[in-house]
């Protein structure tokens, strides 16, 4: 038997459409220690497929989204190269602070970091705007975006929540390469 979408339950849909009304907003951003400037994870209703439906958004700058694309090729170069990489996991001692690396994860943490500065300057990664919608996700319907801002807030969700509603989306199809905050500031100097 298969699983029942709560995203696309009516009751669901009314819960949410009553906390939306009563907050006066079009979205509910979803609690999440991983919501930065850069990053929000929200809910909001739209209609797919002529039914009201929930999204269940992930918006990202073009910065992270290009950050995320470039530490995922070094990860994957890095696994081609350590056949014992399984990624790098920090620990933190009895103060909180991070313990050191053992030898071997650090030498693949250099490797990885390596690889990022090269393909940063080399401009070997580009991203662009996108909306991907997922129709199989477990709530709703999963909507993945980038936008060329610098910073994600109420507004900037606000916009993209009514302009994805009334289908008046305009993306950038411009191709982006960027370099790492402490490159850009050193070049400023």
């Amino acid at each position: 038997m298969q699983a029942v979408n709560k995203g696309f339950d009516p009751e669901t849909i009314a819960v949410l459409k009553e906390e939306l009304t009563s907050a006066g907003k079009t979205f509910k951003i979803v609690p999440s220690e991983d919501n930065s400037e850069e990053f929000v994870n929200f809910y909001f209703l739209g209609v797919y497929e002529g039914k009201e439906v929930i999204y269940d958004a992930a918006l990202y700058t073009l910065r992270l989204h290009h950050a995320s694309e470039l530490y995922e090729i070094a990860e994957h170069e890095a696994a081609k190269k350590f056949p014992n990489f399984k990624g790098i996991h920090y620990e933190e001692d009895e103060n909180g602070n991070l313990k050191p690396l053992k030898n071997e994860e650090e030498e693949i943490g250099w490797f990885i970091t390596e690889m990022i500065m090269e393909m940063e300057e080399d401009e070997t990664v580009k991203v662009q705007e996108f909306v991907d919608l997922d129709t199989h996700h477990d709530f709703g319907i999963g909507l993945d975006a980038a936008l060329n801002i610098e910073a994600i807030d109420e507004t900037v969700i606000a916009d993209f929540v009514r302009d994805f509603n009334n289908d008046t989306i305009t993306l950038d199809e411009t191709f982006y390469s960027f370099q790492s905050e402490e490159e850009e500031e050193a070049e400023e100097d």
